[in-house]
Protein backbone atom coordinates (compact mmCIF):
# COMPACT_ATOMS: atom_id res chain seq x y z
CA UNK A 1 0.00 0.00 0.00
CA UNK A 2 1.56 3.50 -1.02
CA UNK A 3 1.70 5.95 1.60
CA UNK A 4 0.25 9.01 0.44
CA UNK A 5 1.96 12.25 1.99
CA UNK A 6 0.31 14.55 3.97
CA UNK A 7 1.70 18.33 3.77
CA UNK A 8 1.60 20.30 7.03
CA UNK A 9 -0.05 23.81 6.96
CA UNK A 10 1.62 25.83 9.27
CA UNK A 11 -0.54 28.38 11.35
CA UNK A 12 -0.28 30.99 13.26
CA UNK A 13 0.30 31.50 16.90
CA UNK A 14 -2.56 33.81 18.56
CA UNK A 15 -2.86 34.08 22.22
CA UNK A 16 -1.17 30.39 23.12
CA UNK A 17 -3.33 28.76 20.01
CA UNK A 18 -2.64 27.80 16.43
CA UNK A 19 -5.33 29.59 14.38
CA UNK A 20 -5.83 30.22 10.35
CA UNK A 21 -5.68 33.30 9.24
CA UNK A 22 -9.21 34.88 9.47
CA UNK A 23 -8.90 35.57 5.62
CA UNK A 24 -8.56 31.78 4.86
CA UNK A 25 -5.72 32.51 3.13
CA UNK A 26 -2.38 30.06 3.06
CA UNK A 27 0.88 30.35 0.43
CA UNK A 28 3.06 28.11 -0.82
CA UNK A 29 6.60 27.83 1.19
CA UNK A 30 8.91 26.40 -1.22
CA UNK A 31 12.63 25.52 -0.96
CA UNK A 32 15.79 27.60 -2.43
CA UNK A 33 15.36 25.11 -5.76
CA UNK A 34 11.24 26.25 -6.02
CA UNK A 35 10.20 22.74 -4.35
CA UNK A 36 7.14 23.03 -2.51
CA UNK A 37 7.59 22.60 1.29
CA UNK A 38 4.37 23.18 3.03
CA UNK A 39 1.56 25.72 3.18
CA UNK A 40 1.86 28.39 5.54
CA UNK A 41 -1.31 31.10 6.70
CA UNK A 42 -0.70 34.02 5.50
CA UNK A 43 -1.98 36.41 8.30
CA UNK A 44 -4.01 39.37 7.60
CA UNK A 45 -5.34 42.90 9.49
CA UNK A 46 -7.54 41.12 11.80
CA UNK A 47 -5.27 38.95 12.19
CA UNK A 48 -2.83 41.14 13.53
CA UNK A 49 -5.18 43.48 15.52
CA UNK A 50 -6.27 39.91 17.25
CA UNK A 51 -2.51 39.23 17.91
CA UNK A 52 -2.29 42.98 20.03
CA UNK A 53 -5.47 42.11 21.72
CA UNK A 54 -4.05 38.98 22.61
CA UNK A 55 -0.52 40.58 23.70
CA UNK A 56 -2.08 43.32 25.42
CA UNK A 57 -4.38 40.89 27.72
CA UNK A 58 -1.32 38.93 28.71
CA UNK A 59 0.91 42.10 29.89
CA UNK A 60 -0.10 42.16 33.75
CA UNK A 61 0.47 38.40 34.67
CA UNK A 62 3.84 38.60 32.53
CA UNK A 63 5.61 42.40 33.58
CA UNK A 64 3.99 41.33 37.13
CA UNK A 65 6.63 37.68 37.51
CA UNK A 66 9.48 38.12 39.19
CA UNK A 67 12.95 38.71 36.82
CA UNK A 68 13.95 35.48 38.32
CA UNK A 69 10.49 33.71 36.96
CA UNK A 70 10.73 34.99 33.83
CA UNK A 71 14.69 33.79 33.25
CA UNK A 72 13.48 30.23 34.32
CA UNK A 73 10.40 30.54 31.67
CA UNK A 74 13.21 31.61 29.18
CA UNK A 75 15.19 28.86 30.14
CA UNK A 76 12.97 26.48 29.75
CA UNK A 77 12.41 27.15 25.71
CA UNK A 78 16.18 26.65 25.64
CA UNK A 79 15.72 23.21 27.10
CA UNK A 80 12.60 22.55 25.23
CA UNK A 81 14.43 23.80 21.72
CA UNK A 82 17.67 21.39 22.66
CA UNK A 83 15.18 18.62 22.99
CA UNK A 84 13.94 19.65 19.15
CA UNK A 85 17.07 20.36 17.58
CA UNK A 86 17.00 17.29 15.07
CA UNK A 87 13.28 19.00 13.82
CA UNK A 88 14.65 22.10 13.52
CA UNK A 89 17.76 21.40 11.52
CA UNK A 90 15.55 19.77 8.90
CA UNK A 91 13.32 22.59 8.35
CA UNK A 92 16.23 25.01 8.36
CA UNK A 93 17.33 23.10 5.77
CA UNK A 94 14.80 22.28 3.78
CA UNK A 95 13.49 26.29 3.67
CA UNK A 96 16.74 28.10 3.64
CA UNK A 97 19.05 25.33 1.74
CA UNK A 98 22.98 24.72 3.19
CA UNK A 99 23.93 21.97 5.04
CA UNK A 100 23.13 19.83 7.79
CA UNK A 101 25.93 21.26 9.71
CA UNK A 102 25.02 24.49 9.24
CA UNK A 103 21.60 24.15 10.45
CA UNK A 104 22.59 22.57 13.12
CA UNK A 105 25.04 25.46 14.16
CA UNK A 106 21.98 28.11 13.48
CA UNK A 107 20.05 25.90 15.98
CA UNK A 108 22.83 25.86 18.00
CA UNK A 109 22.97 29.75 18.37
CA UNK A 110 19.51 30.11 18.85
CA UNK A 111 19.54 27.96 21.63
CA UNK A 112 22.42 30.01 23.42
CA UNK A 113 20.87 33.10 22.35
CA UNK A 114 18.01 32.12 24.49
CA UNK A 115 20.30 30.92 27.82
CA UNK A 116 21.82 34.15 27.31
CA UNK A 117 19.31 36.68 27.52
CA UNK A 118 17.37 34.18 30.20
CA UNK A 119 19.85 35.00 32.70
CA UNK A 120 19.37 38.94 32.17
CA UNK A 121 15.82 38.65 33.23
CA UNK A 122 16.69 39.17 37.09
CA UNK A 123 19.82 40.79 36.72
CA UNK A 124 19.12 44.23 34.31
CA UNK A 125 17.50 46.15 36.29
CA UNK A 126 20.46 46.44 38.33
CA UNK A 127 22.08 47.49 35.52
CA UNK A 128 20.10 49.50 33.94
CA UNK A 129 18.77 51.55 36.76
CA UNK A 130 20.47 53.25 39.78
CA UNK A 131 20.05 55.64 42.74
CA UNK A 132 20.49 59.09 41.46
CA UNK A 133 22.09 61.45 43.96
CA UNK A 134 19.54 64.17 45.67
CA UNK A 135 19.84 67.77 47.49
CA UNK A 136 17.65 66.63 50.45
CA UNK A 137 16.43 63.97 53.20
CA UNK A 138 15.63 61.56 50.27
CA UNK A 139 16.39 58.75 48.32
CA UNK A 140 15.79 59.05 44.49
CA UNK A 141 15.88 55.28 42.47
CA UNK A 142 15.27 54.84 38.66
CA UNK A 143 14.29 51.74 37.97
CA UNK A 144 13.54 50.02 34.30
CA UNK A 145 9.70 48.99 33.61
CA UNK A 146 8.46 46.95 30.20
CA UNK A 147 7.05 49.36 27.67
CA UNK A 148 3.89 46.87 26.59
CA UNK A 149 3.36 45.53 23.71
CA UNK A 150 5.81 45.16 21.03
CA UNK A 151 5.34 44.47 17.14
CA UNK A 152 8.57 43.14 15.78
CA UNK A 153 9.18 42.23 12.35
CA UNK A 154 11.56 39.43 12.33
CA UNK A 155 15.19 39.30 10.05
CA UNK A 156 13.77 38.24 6.30
CA UNK A 157 16.87 36.76 4.99
CA UNK A 158 18.93 33.42 5.65
CA UNK A 159 19.14 32.39 9.45
CA UNK A 160 14.94 32.28 10.09
CA UNK A 161 15.53 30.65 13.40
CA UNK A 162 18.38 32.96 15.18
CA UNK A 163 17.19 35.99 13.46
CA UNK A 164 13.38 35.48 15.28
CA UNK A 165 15.22 34.48 18.74
CA UNK A 166 17.92 37.71 19.01
CA UNK A 167 14.69 39.94 18.19
CA UNK A 168 12.12 38.42 20.10
CA UNK A 169 13.92 37.35 23.52
CA UNK A 170 15.28 40.54 24.52
CA UNK A 171 12.00 41.74 24.35
CA UNK A 172 10.82 39.41 26.87
CA UNK A 173 13.12 39.89 29.22
CA UNK A 174 12.03 43.40 30.77
CA UNK A 175 8.14 41.26 30.69
CA UNK A 176 7.23 42.97 27.37
CA UNK A 177 4.57 40.98 25.19
CA UNK A 178 5.60 40.61 21.59
CA UNK A 179 3.83 40.00 17.97
CA UNK A 180 6.25 39.55 15.79
CA UNK A 181 6.42 38.87 11.70
CA UNK A 182 8.17 35.99 10.69
CA UNK A 183 10.27 35.57 7.66
CA UNK A 184 7.80 35.11 4.77
CA UNK A 185 10.25 33.10 2.97
CA UNK A 186 10.90 30.44 5.39
CA UNK A 187 8.22 30.56 8.27
CA UNK A 188 8.70 27.21 9.21
CA UNK A 189 10.81 27.28 12.24
CA UNK A 190 9.28 30.03 13.34
CA UNK A 191 5.91 28.46 13.97
CA UNK A 192 7.60 25.34 15.36
CA UNK A 193 8.89 27.62 17.30
CA UNK A 194 5.30 28.56 18.22
CA UNK A 195 4.82 24.99 19.11
CA UNK A 196 7.56 24.96 21.85
CA UNK A 197 5.95 27.80 23.29
CA UNK A 198 2.77 26.33 23.40
CA UNK A 199 4.23 23.70 25.50
CA UNK A 200 6.51 25.86 27.58
CA UNK A 201 5.86 27.88 30.42
CA UNK A 202 5.03 30.68 28.58
CA UNK A 203 1.41 31.87 29.11
CA UNK A 204 -0.55 32.21 26.14
CA UNK A 205 -0.34 36.12 24.33
CA UNK A 206 2.95 36.62 25.70
CA UNK A 207 4.23 35.58 22.18
CA UNK A 208 2.30 35.77 19.38
CA UNK A 209 3.65 34.61 15.73
CA UNK A 210 2.22 35.84 12.52
CA UNK A 211 3.20 34.48 8.50
CA UNK A 212 3.06 35.73 5.46
CA UNK A 213 3.76 39.55 3.80
CA UNK A 214 5.93 41.77 6.21
CA UNK A 215 4.95 44.75 3.48
CA UNK A 216 1.46 44.07 4.49
CA UNK A 217 0.75 43.80 8.01
CA UNK A 218 3.51 45.99 9.20
CA UNK A 219 1.95 49.04 8.24
CA UNK A 220 -1.36 47.89 10.10
CA UNK A 221 0.77 47.35 13.59
CA UNK A 222 2.73 50.28 13.04
CA UNK A 223 -0.41 52.38 13.40
CA UNK A 224 -2.09 50.64 15.90
CA UNK A 225 -2.93 52.61 19.26
CA UNK A 226 -2.33 49.90 21.42
CA UNK A 227 1.38 48.83 20.02
CA UNK A 228 3.60 50.70 22.71
CA UNK A 229 7.27 49.90 20.54
CA UNK A 230 8.51 48.81 17.03
CA UNK A 231 11.42 46.59 16.52
CA UNK A 232 12.00 46.95 12.51
CA UNK A 233 15.07 44.78 12.33
CA UNK A 234 14.10 42.75 9.18
CA UNK A 235 12.36 46.01 7.54
CA UNK A 236 15.39 47.08 5.58
CA UNK A 237 13.83 46.25 2.49
CA UNK A 238 10.04 47.94 3.31
CA UNK A 239 9.75 51.67 3.55
CA UNK A 240 10.39 51.55 7.15
CA UNK A 241 10.68 55.36 7.31
CA UNK A 242 6.94 55.46 6.59
CA UNK A 243 6.81 52.95 9.66
CA UNK A 244 8.63 55.08 11.52
CA UNK A 245 6.33 58.23 10.79
CA UNK A 246 3.18 56.26 11.27
CA UNK A 247 4.81 54.87 15.09
CA UNK A 248 5.63 58.92 15.82
CA UNK A 249 1.87 59.52 15.70
CA UNK A 250 1.16 57.27 18.83
CA UNK A 251 4.30 57.91 20.16
CA UNK A 252 5.78 54.41 19.79
CA UNK A 253 9.01 53.62 20.54
CA UNK A 254 10.86 52.52 17.18
CA UNK A 255 14.14 50.21 16.50
CA UNK A 256 15.68 50.84 13.03
CA UNK A 257 16.32 48.23 11.15
CA UNK A 258 19.48 46.02 11.37
CA UNK A 259 21.82 44.77 8.72
CA UNK A 260 21.88 40.61 9.42
CA UNK A 261 21.37 39.24 12.65
CA UNK A 262 21.17 41.52 15.71
CA UNK A 263 23.85 40.37 18.07
CA UNK A 264 22.76 39.54 21.90
CA UNK A 265 22.90 42.58 24.13
CA UNK A 266 22.05 44.78 26.69
CA UNK A 267 21.17 47.66 24.73
CA UNK A 268 18.18 45.11 22.96
CA UNK A 269 16.61 44.26 26.35
CA UNK A 270 16.80 48.34 27.16
CA UNK A 271 15.44 49.44 24.16
CA UNK A 272 11.59 48.63 25.35
CA UNK A 273 11.95 49.41 28.74
CA UNK A 274 10.21 52.86 30.37
CA UNK A 275 12.04 54.30 33.68
CA UNK A 276 10.40 54.88 36.57
CA UNK A 277 12.00 57.26 39.27
CA UNK A 278 10.61 56.66 42.94
CA UNK A 279 11.40 59.33 45.54
CA UNK A 280 10.92 57.86 49.21
CA UNK A 281 11.98 59.75 52.44
CA UNK A 282 15.11 58.90 54.50
CA UNK A 283 14.04 58.46 57.91
CA UNK A 284 15.41 61.49 60.54
CA UNK A 285 15.68 59.14 63.49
Amino acid sequence: MTHLAVSKTYKLYIGGKFPRSESGRTYEVVSTKGVFIANAARASRKDARDAVVAARAAIVGWAGATGYNRGQVLYRIAELLEGRREQFVAEIVASEGGTSAAATRQVDAAIDVWVWYAGWADKYVQVAGNGNPVSGPYFNLSTPEPTGVVAIVAPQGAGSLIGLVSVVAPALVSGNTVVVIASESAPLSAISLGEVLATSDVPGGVVNILTGSPAEIAPWLATHADVNGLDLAGAESLEWVDLQISAAETLTRVLPPVVGVPSPSLERIVAFTETKTVWHTKSLI
